[in-house]
Order: C-alpha cells, then structure tokens, then sequence
C-alpha cells in the first residue's frame, strides 16, 4: 500500500560535525531554518528532546516552560508539522553524570524526575502522546558502584510519575548496551518490553527500536523490532545503520548493510507497522566531512533507501520464498534474497 509510512526526525540530525576526536566543522543552522527542511525532504514530523523544544529548559519556571511550548506548537501549526514525541534531555546535566532516575545521589534523581515531568508536560502543549525514554545513563561504568535490581525499580517509579501526568501519555523506552556507560542497565528490546509489564499501566508503556543501539548489542534490527512487534509495543523506530561493534554511528540507513535494512524493512511491511498511526524515524547523522549545504543529504538518502526497499519488500516473489521455506532449501533462499537485492 504505497503512501503507508510517515517520516520524522530531530532537530540534533542536522548537526555541526563534532564529535569525541574534534570540535564543530560546520556552522550551526538556526532551529526555525532546520524546521523549514522537513517538508521540502518530505517529513511531516519532528522529534524533539525537551530543551529542543525549549533550550535552556532549567532557567525557567513551569509557566514561562508552558508558554514557550506553546509558541513552538504555533510555529509547528504554521508549517503543517507534527510532533511525535519528546525525551528528556537526562545524560548531559552535571546533575545526573551519575545516572538520573537511578542516581545514587537522592537530589539528582529528584532533578531527574522534576525534570521528566516537566517534559511530559511540554509534550502535552505540543499536542503530543509520547515520551521517549532514552536511558543513557541509567547503568554504571561498574557493577559493585549500583544495585541492578534497585535499579529497575527506580525506572519504574520514574515511568509511572510520567504516567500519572495524564492519562493519554504513552512512555516509548529505547534500548541500548552501552555508550555512555559501560553497562546499560536496560540494553535490549526484552529489557525494555519486560520493564513495561512491571508499571502501574503497561498498556501505555511501549517501545522504540534504534538499529544501531541493536548491533550494539550484537542482535538483528530486524529480530528486535519482530519481538517488540510480537508483543504490540513497537510504537516507534530509529532506523540508522552501524559498521560493527564500535561507537554509535547512525549513519544512514542501509549504507552499511543493505539486506540488514531490507529485512528491518520487511518486517515492518509483513506486520503492518503504522497503521495504528505509527512513524518511521531517522535517527542519522551527515558524515564529519559534508559541507554545510550539503548537510542534509543523508536524511534525504535514508528515507529514499527506505521507500526503495519497501518497493523491493513488495516485489519480492513470496510464493517462490515459501517454497524453498517448504523444500528447506535455504541455500537457494539466500541466493533469490540476493538476486532479488541485486534487481536479477
């Protein structure tokens, strides 16, 4: 059904080039000239971090926070886009360099979930359901420093605060191993699926699968994303590509693996991902190296190579994929995925 997905991504894919090695390389775009990009890429929504949508969130109060929110959902009127979702911005406060929600500092993790809530509700001004919970460091760089156990509880409570904001909040936890802490206390789509069942409303509390963050972990996206799917709480992706078990790369979609994207991509298709209203997100970043014209080429790549393989996905003859699935004949199975790949 041509036409079925929708594209969002954040404001941080159009970026200044810096990274862990060396400073900015590009000047940075004001946030209203990124918002100008969206529809001319063919993105109808935008993913925010609280201080995107409102920079410098600390210094303020939670009126003065309502009332820029509510600015920002005027100008996002004003250009036809939509809000997906909001994360906490957690990781990079001096406050939480010990975690946020599982801090063993009491005082940051009261920041934390003072913080959280507030986030909530600048999601709730942008006419927006969803929260994501990226839980960067929620872990520790080693293991006798927190208790794991106590951990997951202290996410929970934090989830739950979220929940009892309102009650057309949805919580989207997104998984990864490592990076920024050595150890994840949540590093896998079971972790995340399992920690929903344990809050105090686990039909609001769903997933969000970043492929990089999966090969991170040493798992398929495309198993990632069927398990979530399997239990109803895949209700976002981050589609982005990984060359091996490194530092997180997001570099464009399908530019590392090609038949590892066809398959995320499938999977998506076979289990009617967006029909519920579901987006496609891209979490991708230009590489170091791009001029700052040129800086939103891989946005514009990622979703062409999507829409490619969803064409690819429905081309493929599935009849002959069952067959050989019946015969067990799985070498002439990878050979017609290949060929079919290829355009043989």
């Amino acid at each position: 059904m041509p036409g079925q997905y929708r594209f969002t991504f954040g404001p941080w894919n159009i970026h200044e080039g810096a990274d862990p090695f060396g400073p900015p390389v590009r000047e940075s775009i004001a946030f209203d000239d990124k918002l100008q990009v969206y529809k001319r890429l063919g993105f109808e929504g935008i993913q925010f971090h609280d201080d995107d949508a409102v920079p410098d969130i600390d210094r303020y109060s939670r009126t003065e926070l309502l009332k820029k929110a509510r600015e920002v959902k005027r100008r996002l009127d004003e250009l036809e886009l939509v809000c997906e979702f909001i994360a906490p911005r957690l990781w990079e406060s001096p406050r939480t360099i010990d975690g946020g929600f599982t801090s063993n500092d009491e005082k940051d993790r009261n920041y934390a979930l003072e913080r959280t809530v507030r986030a909530t509700e600048i999601a709730l001004e942008l006419g927006c359901d969803k929260m994501v919970l990226w839980l960067a460091r929620e872990g520790t760089y080693l293991r006798e420093a927190k208790d794991a156990s106590r951990a997951v509880d202290q996410v929970v409570d934090a989830v739950n605060r979220m929940l009892a904001v309102d009650k057309s909040i949805k919580i989207l936890i997104e998984p990864k191993p490592n990076e920024p802490m050595d150890m994840a206390f949540l590093p896998t789509m079971g972790h995340a699926v399992a920690t929903g069942y344990l809050t105090d409303d686990p039909s609001r509390v769903g997933a969000l699968m970043e492929s990089a963050h999966a090969i991170l972990a040493g798992l398929d996206p495309a198993d990632e994303i069927a398990y979530a799917l399997a239990h109803g709480k895949l209700w976002s992706v981050h589609l982005n590509d990984q060359n091996g078990l490194k530092y997180d790369q997001d570099k464009a979609f399908g530019s590392v693996d090609l038949r590892r994207a066809f398959n995320q991509v499938r999977v998506l298709e076979r289990c009617d991902y967006g029909k519920n209203g579901e987006w496609v997100g891209l979490d991708v970043k230009a590489m170091r190296t791009q001029r700052r014209e040129e800086s939103f080429t891989h946005l514009k790549n990622s979703k062409e190579t999507f829409e490619l393989l969803v064409d690819k996905v429905r081309t493929l003859d599935e009849e002959a994929v069952a067959d050989l699935i019946g015969k067990r004949d799985y070498d002439a199975l990878d050979q017609l995925i290949v060929r079919h790949l290829m355009g043989r």
